[in-house]
């Protein structure tokens, strides 16, 4: 009889983040859990005639100082911002770019949507003054993977190297990536989450069509609330959040101090529609089950969710119903959405950093803008302040449009 094989635990060795909650893991874990209303959330001037004309942006963050003039040129603001994640990421991990082996260095960054304002811009260009003025950098500034690409030049990356998009679950999807390329000796070490900038009216006057986004003009900074009886649609946002992930020899044989273990890893499909999930949730708890089976860990293990909780009404009741089903009403359960806004590609990789840092301080931040919660969602939301709590086992959900669903497992 063959013997049960471990489940394959990367390293979390080191984390950036780069969001309208603060810049800096150190600050966005503070706004986050103190419940600060970020400054990042205003009415944008490109947006004023939309039904929804706010969102939440990256403040306080000079990408000319921190890049430089002509690399800043580059790259489009979602690869700015992905590689100023990196580097704090890599910093924080204690590795130096410049000694390490880049061969066995591998880069997986989410995005939905890539380089989308520059195409809004470079589509007013040519309309306006014709095709010879279309820049011949469009492609290779807008493309997903230019992230990706973007972080291995910066770093000196040679390994492995890719762009997901899976919607609003690529971030998650690019985690669980790296972690399948790690346990596959692949590389040694590798950079992955999510970054997304996403400041398009083209975008945000689909979304107002489409009924996905909140309408609250009146409030922009309470309009994102997850679970509230009272939600009305997500609030688009931007950012980048990215993780050092090693194999756990790696990170033992140069003593590195681990902040948390990414366990398990699983991803699925609705095949239902393109945008609403399955109104059961057959897809998300697929994803959720392959997942805990691949961390070989059950439901009652999990202490703690950050929930992919956009503020919409159907995506929150389908995944706390789901939830509840898979794991019990037990698990302290949090959207830190009303924080970062809904970072779409970027979200995943965000909030796994998130939960890194709520499975290192033993901390489960409160879900913003809550008042009134929602009767028909049956599990344990913390709301308020910031609750305490001792937990080994946290899960991370996510869900995109088109039916892309990943769930992660992270462990101390």
């Amino acid at each position: 009889m063959t013997a049960r094989q471990e489940p394959f635990s990367a390293a979390v060795t080191g984390l950036g983040l780069v969001t309208a909650a603060g810049v800096g893991a150190k600050a966005t874990w503070h706004s986050v859990t103190q419940e600060t209303v970020p400054d990042g959330v205003h009415h944008q001037e490109e947006l004023a005639d939309l039904p929804c004309d706010f969102m939440y942006t990256v403040t306080d963050l000079d990408t000319t100082a921190l890049l430089g003039v002509a690399t800043q040129r580059l790259m489009d603001r979602f690869s700015q911002l992905a590689v100023i994640a990196a580097r704090e990421a890599v910093a924080d991990a204690g590795l130096d770019p410049e000694s390490w082996d880049g061969s066995r260095v591998a880069v997986v960054i989410g995005s939905a949507h890539g380089g989308l304002p520059f195409y809004d811009q470079q589509h007013v260009a040519m309309a306006r003054r014709g095709a010879r003025r279309v820049s011949p950098k469009l492609a290779p500034l807008t493309v997903v993977n230019s992230a990706a690409s973007s972080v291995c030049m910066d770093l000196g990356a040679q390994g492995p190297s890719m762009g997901v998009a899976t919607a609003c679950s690529s971030g998650t999807v690019a985690v669980g990536t790296a972690h399948q390329l790690l346990r596959a000796g692949v590389c040694d070490i590798a950079v992955a989450g999510g970054a997304e900038s996403v400041l398009s009216r083209l975008l945000i006057a689909s979304a107002c069509q489409m009924k996905a986004v909140s309408t609250r003009r009146d409030d922009p900074s309470a309009a994102c609330r997850p679970f509230d009886a009272a939600r009305d649609g997500f609030v688009v946002g931007e950012g980048a959040g990215l993780l050092v992930m090693e194999r756990p020899e790696h990170a033992s044989a140069r003593r590195a101090p681990v902040r948390a273990h990414i366990r398990g890893y699983g991803a699925s499909s609705d095949a239902y529609a393109a945008v609403a999930p399955d109104p059961d949730g057959n897809g998300i708890e697929r994803a959720l089950r392959s997942a805990l089976a691949d961390a070989q860990v059950e439901g009652r293990d999990v202490g703690h969710v950050n929930a992919h909780g956009t503020s919409t009404v159907v995506n929150d009741r389908v995944e706390a119903t789901v939830l509840r089903r898979v794991l019990g009403e037990h698990p302290l359960v949090t959207s830190t959405k009303a924080m970062t806004g809904h970072a779409l590609g970027a979200a995943g990789g965000i909030e796994t950093a998130l939960t890194v840092l709520a499975l290192e301080q033993q901390l489960v931040p409160p879900t913003a803008n809550l008042e009134v919660p929602d009767p028909r969602i049956p599990i344990d939301i913390v709301r308020s302040a910031a609750r305490p709590a001792a937990f080994d086992c946290a899960v991370k959900t996510s869900l995109g449009f088109g039916g892309h669903n990943a769930a992660l497992v992270l462990t101390r």
